[in-house]
């Protein structure tokens, strides 16, 4: 008897639909073609020892299992279930006149508990699209794909159940997700607040404009300046997630197995923080087995490099495309997927090899020439990508003793969100772009939302002519430019915005590295 059971294949952050062709015949032997990897074909002895302890029967005949699209390479354990249901269904254990209408996914343990999987919510998205009633899926991640609206889940926990369920033996409850719910309820609390730092007035104000324009950033500064301790409370800044983000930044956590089981949707903004020995594979993703890498795992949040000159200059090369992009395209001889990568990079860095170059009390004591070797570390087409670069200047002890409290990361967070709904509303018909916030605004946006007047266009002339900057540290500018706009209200770029963005340009100055 030859039935069909539908699986999914995740390939990047999406997932394609896996038809599963059984076919019980006469004969003794066990197939299963359609490019599977080795432990797909593993699924045989598990599928068996699940049957037995469960009181089920693997039938004792010829059994061929086709997978299509034979294309596509089937990897990992949890094509389990579909292959004992189809295997089961066409033995006739099973009543299979429903399981067209049902996509199926999970791993079997040898007593036939099913266990967790990765990617459930593309899968989930995917089964919708695809016009199935429901999806069996492991229990533990029936909650994260229950986001999914028009789709029944339901989560199971031994292949028994599933049997009862197609036999009409045994109802099994949908999981619902009351999401507004999850969103309210599930919101962080930071574990770190500005009011903490002392001082640093001009560095919060930009840390401020960052995360309200959601621009790149690298602070440079001796060692205990407080670089690490404010980047650590740049989430605790930003505005909520939108259920668009939620929703995106879940299925790419999915997909790595990052996420909270006992959650649906991930309601904080990653933060990222690699060490400086990390590989190129792992910055941007992919591998034998493609999985996102850490630039993607920060989307729609903050990726912290600390010690920026410390990180390979390769791994740092391979950045580029993804800053200005905001994604990552990774092609292989195999396999070519999309990863999205929109998120704030937040660098830190010393500003030469002992760390006390323009120090205002302790003495540098590099050779000459070596403040310039060390930061050309970092290339000059990276540093050109980013928005603000500031440079941080150690605490003063009065600064330090002072008792009177600093502004809350609550009060800038504030700020922060009045400025971001200005820019939802300008960018609403911009939203089929990908264009969000000012960060991402393109040439033409910026003609359009981001034109100084006169005043702002000498001023901003003469800071091109004197610092010798590009067209890209041009546009920028003017994109800092129109945020800071933003968090006064202003309609209209002021020639006080062109320079405080033109200030935010510290290492473009030809007093760096002399």
């Amino acid at each position: 008897m030859l039935v069909k059971v539908f699986g999914a294949a995740v390939q990047g952050i999406d997932a394609k639909l896996i038809t599963i062709e059984v076919n019980c015949s006469r004969g003794i032997r066990f197939l299963l073609v359609g490019l599977p990897d080795a432990s797909v074909k593993e699924s045989h002895e598990r599928i068996v020892s699940a049957l037995q302890v469960n009181g089920l029967k693997f039938p004792r005949q010829q059994v061929v299992i086709n997978m299509s699209p034979a294309d596509i390479r089937k990897e990992g354990s949890a094509y389990d279930l579909p292959l004992a249901v189809g295997i089961l269904a066409a033995s006739g254990s099973i009543e299979s006149s429903r399981l067209n209408r049902y996509l199926l996914m999970g791993e079997l343990s040898l007593d036939g508990s099913i266990l967790p999987l990765k990617g459930a919510l593309p899968m989930a998205l995917m089964a919708k699209e695809n016009g199935f009633k429901g999806f069996l899926l492991p229990a533990e991640n029936a909650k994260e794909a229950a986001v999914v609206k028009g789709l029944d889940i339901y989560g199971v926990h031994t292949i028994r159940e599933v049997v009862d369920f197609f036999n009409g033996d045994h109802t099994i409850p949908p999981t619902v997700v009351d999401i507004e719910r999850e969103l309210n309820q599930n919101r962080p609390l930071f574990e770190f607040d500005f009011s903490e730092v002392k001082g640093q007035e001009n560095v919060k104000r930009a840390l401020e404009v960052v995360a309200a324009g959601s621009h790149n950033v690298i602070m440079v500064g001796a060692p205990g300046a407080g670089k690490s301790m404010m980047a650590k409370r740049m989430p605790s800044i930003l505005p909520a997630f939108t259920f668009e983000e939620a929703l995106e930044t879940t299925k790419i956590h999915s997909v790595a197995g990052m996420t909270d089981l006992n959650k649906s949707l991930m309601t904080h903004r990653p933060f990222r923080s690699p060490h400086h020995t990390i590989s190129n594979v792992a910055m941007v993703g992919g591998g034998a087995s493609p999985q996102p890498g850490e630039i993607s795992l920060a989307h729609n949040g903050v990726l912290f490099l600390d010690e920026l000159p410390e990180f390979n200059r390769g791994v740092l090369e391979v950045m580029r495309q993804p800053l200005e992009d905001r994604k990552i395209t990774v092609s292989r001889a195999r396999y070519t997927v999309n990863y999205p990568a929109s998120f704030m990079m937040v660098a830190a860095m010393n500003p030469c090899p002992c760390g006390y170059y323009n120090h205002p009390a302790r003495e540098c004591v590099c050779s000459p020439g070596a403040v310039h070797s060390y930061l050309n570390k970092v290339s000059g087409p990276l540093l050109d990508r980013i928005d603000i670069q500031v440079e941080i200047v150690p605490v003063s002890f009065e600064n330090m003793s002072n008792e009177i409290p600093a502004e809350r990361s609550a009060e800038i967070r504030a700020r922060v969100i009045k400025a971001r709904e200005i820019q939802s509303r300008r960018f609403r018909k911009e939203k089929e772009k990908g264009i969000f916030c000012n960060a991402q605004m393109r040439a033409s946006t910026l003609r359009k939302y981001a034109v100084p007047d006169e005043r702002g266009l000498k001023l901003l002339r003469t800071a091109m002519e004197r610092r010798s900057l590009s067209g890209r540290a041009y546009d920028r500018i003017l994109k800092v430019s129109r945020t800071i706009a933003d968090l006064e209200g202003c309609n209209h770029i002021e020639p006080h915005h062109i320079a405080e963005a033109i200030n935010y340009r510290n290492l473009d100055s030809d007093t760096w590295s002399r």
